[in-house]
């Protein structure tokens, strides 16, 4: 949630790295003096008297209340979220797909228009597409990586730009400083899920965007073992108009998982690093396979926005790659899509699992996993084709990544 005024920060001096805030940002210690963070299982937050409790409800004075929207586990979290991400405030929600409900939510009414890559993960597209149709919001979705698409669909009605760089799961990265120039020329705000990359690679707020989007699922905890998202921005916009919906709608993420993603982030930048120099590795060896007719990785020079992804990511490619497996009859969906299975069910090492960010290196069928509850059509203009392969790439050693891949590639 927003930075709240009342309650103490750490005593941190100025000018910190990202590392450093990485496990030092948070909540003063309490009088015990712990060294980890303390997890704060509490459902709600005693108040001393009936007066001061009146005070807090009524947002008069600044305090831990009832743990769906205050909690001082979460904001141990969030702030320190914020802290990388170089933003003002952070709100922290049950999920990915929480946070970008939270986001719609929070901004948009009937009547609002919204511009979104096709590109982006399955869920985000049937969310707005679909169940925001519901209610009045229309949304258009254009190419991810042709600014003009995103120029020419402005209208007087359009208030949020949502976006994701890299794609899941074509990888493909979008300029978002030319993004957050149209949006901000349309009076509208930009938003980017940065689940791939995380601000140790890439931080959106420093290219225009308004607001960063996150699964903490994913590389925040980085270990595949809770459920957590969050939405990083202005305090004002937060505070305005996130805040308010939080409490009334409770996407809360629990003390719990915020504790878990928490010690996770004290780990991710050296994490990003390791499984970005694997998966840079795997996406090299995989482009020279003839059982592979094309690798998708913004690492590679032949991923045609590298140069793009080089200068907004740190100089590194990330950690999940896609492959299109060679299809036994050209032209065949169908036998595209069987071949993409036999790789997949194949691997002895890989888990077969459509969650990403893992340390275990994960493999799935986007087309008939993540983006299985797209028509075909909004299928083929994502460019998530049936013999399509995605790879989370996580701390295996990459020789036996390929040796597992081999398997079902010298067996087509």
């Amino acid at each position: 949630m927003a930075d709240k005024k009342s309650i103490p920060r750490v005593d941190l001096p100025d000018g910190l790295h990202i590392d450093t805030l990485a496990v030092r940002e948070g909540l003063p210690r309490t009088q015990w003096g712990e060294n980890s963070e303390a997890l704060f299982l509490t459902s709600s937050f005693v108040s001393p008297d009936a007066a001061t409790a009146a005070a807090r409800f009524a947002n008069e004075e600044e305090a831990f209340i009832y743990s769906r929207f205050t909690n001082p586990t979460v904001t141990m979290f969030e702030r320190r979220l914020a802290a990388l991400e170089g933003t003002e405030a952070c709100i922290a929600t049950s999920s990915g797909m929480a946070a970008i409900l939270l986001t719609a939510m929070a901004l948009l009414k009937a009547g609002d228009h919204v511009i979104c890559s096709r590109s982006v993960f399955g869920t985000t597209i049937t969310l707005l597409g679909r169940e925001f149709a519901k209610f009045g919001v229309e949304t258009t979705f254009v190419s991810q990586t042709d600014v003009a698409q995103w120029r020419a669909a402005v209208r007087p009605t359009t208030k949020l730009l949502f976006a994701e760089s890299p794609t899941n799961p074509l990888t493909e990265v979008c300029d978002i400083r030319a993004l957050a120039d149209v949006a901000h020329t349309a009076g509208a705000l930009l938003a980017v899920d940065n689940c791939f990359c995380t601000p140790t690679l890439q931080r959106p707020m420093a290219y225009g965007a308004d607001l960063i989007i996150h699964s903490g699922t994913k590389y925040l905890d980085g270990q595949g073992r809770v459920v957590a998202g969050a939405v990083c921005g202005g305090e004002q916009l937060i505070n305005d108009k996130f805040v308010p919906v939080m409490r009334s709608a409770g996407m809360t993420l629990s003390s719990f998982n915020a504790w878990v993603v928490l010690k996770g982030l004290e780990t991710l930048s050296i994490r990003m690093q390791a499984q970005s120099a694997r998966a840079l590795k795997l996406a090299s060896w995989l482009e020279q396979q003839p059982q592979i007719e094309r690798v998708f990785y913004p690492g590679l020079t032949s991923h045609p926005q590298h140069a793009l992804a080089m200068a907004q990511q740190s100089g590194r490619g990330g950690a999940v790659l896609s492959f299109v497996v060679q299809p036994r009859a050209p032209g065949d969906a169908a036998a595209a899509r069987l071949s993409a299975f036999h790789v997949i069910d194949s691997t002895r090492v890989c888990s077969i699992t459509a969650n990403l960010g893992d340390t275990k290196t994960t493999i799935t069928h986007p087309a008939s996993t993540s983006h299985g509850r797209l028509s075909e059509e909004q299928r083929q203009a994502a460019g998530i084709t049936q013999g399509l392969v995605r790879v989370s790439v996580g701390l295996d050693d990459v020789d036996d990544l390929k040796t597992d891949l081999l398997r079902g590639l010298h067996s087509l």
